[in-house]
């Protein structure tokens, strides 16, 4: 039996449905053996809900697939679960609202290989159902991520969706994500910014692409921005969580932020009162502007476990 070489880890909390998707989406990987991969799924409800789904699923599966029950509720909690019982030299995270086309991971790995990298991150494309009509072009834009880079070295960091990891320079812990950003997420964000400070190499691989389908309840302007607000908050809080704290560069996200909340709520003030478009990008540069401003933990925000808005 070949070693196995990616560990694909979806964490999932109640969504049968596009679990269904991505599972199968894994399932039809081309140019990677099937007995070099392996996949995990995470259940991160308090009840087993999804363990019948994917049952049911394995039995079309070419290769390994493990469900692990992680009832503490929290996104890093579900991710670390994963993590634990992986058995590849690397970890591929999909999201349980992503598909993965036919040649994702072997895109992943090809950009791996060639550049040496530690964190390999890929495109996201989002799907919005025809209905979503209020702010459509700035939410496909939202949950969407692209980079003009062409394949190879970057010196930037993405979130966990659509990612390569190389287990061998994840930090020696046993949970590497943290555990302070169950509700708010940002986990992964904090883990890729201590792996990039103790230099890990970062790179781009723009044909790894996946879709994204997001949920029906985040699919409105409240959510994005509310979510934009806590992205804003992740440089200064990392920040002031450094050992020792860097206060200066606190400080100086803080200046930052509050110039860009002015600069851009004003904008948006304006824009939409002219109904403007585009009036959206500008409030969320305002939003991520705020969050810089105001970060520490009086100014938390849960977003996971968040009920849908109109």
């Amino acid at each position: 039996m070949a070693d196995i070489l990616v560990s694909i880890v979806i964490p999932t909390q109640r969504r049968a449905e596009p679990l269904a998707r991505a599972v199968r989406s894994c399932f039809g990987q081309v140019g990677v053996a099937p007995d070099c991969i392996e996949l995990i799924v995470v259940d991160n409800d308090e009840r087993p809900s999804v363990r019948p789904v994917l049952e049911a699923l394995a039995a079309e599966a070419p290769f390994s697939v493990r469900y692990v029950h992680e009832p503490r509720p929290g996104v890093a909690n579900a991710r670390n679960a994963g993590v634990a019982q992986v058995s590849g030299a690397f970890i591929a995270f999909l999201d349980d609202d992503e598909e993965a086309p036919p040649g994702w991971i072997a895109a992943l790995i090809e950009v791996q290989a060639r550049f040496q990298a530690d964190l390999v991150f890929g495109p996201v494309r989002a799907r919005l159902p025809e209905q979503v009509r209020a702010h459509r072009t700035y939410l496909e834009h939202f949950f969407s991520r692209s980079d003009p880079a062409p394949a190879g070295p970057i010196d930037h960091y993405y979130g966990c969706g659509d990612s390569l990891v190389r287990r061998a320079a994840l930090p020696a812990r046993p949970r590497p994500f943290s555990e302070a950003r169950n509700q708010s997420g940002g986990e992964d964000d904090l883990l890729f910014a201590e792996m990039r400070k103790a230099g890990a190499r970062i790179a781009w691989a723009p044909e790894a692409w996946v879709w994204e389908d997001p949920a029906p309840e985040r699919l409105n302007l409240r959510y994005a921005i509310l979510r934009a607000f806590v992205y804003g908050q992740g440089a200064p809080a990392q920040c002031a969580n450094a050992a020792p704290p860097d206060r200066l560069a606190v400080a100086g996200w803080m200046l930052q932020g509050l110039a860009q909340a002015g600069i851009f709520g004003l904008l948006a003030l304006l824009q939409w009162l002219v109904r403007a478009p585009r009036r959206a990008f500008a409030l969320d540069r305002a939003a991520r502007g705020l969050g810089k401003t105001f970060w520490w933990s009086l100014f938390k925000v849960r977003l996971y476990g968040l009920p849908a808005s109109i």
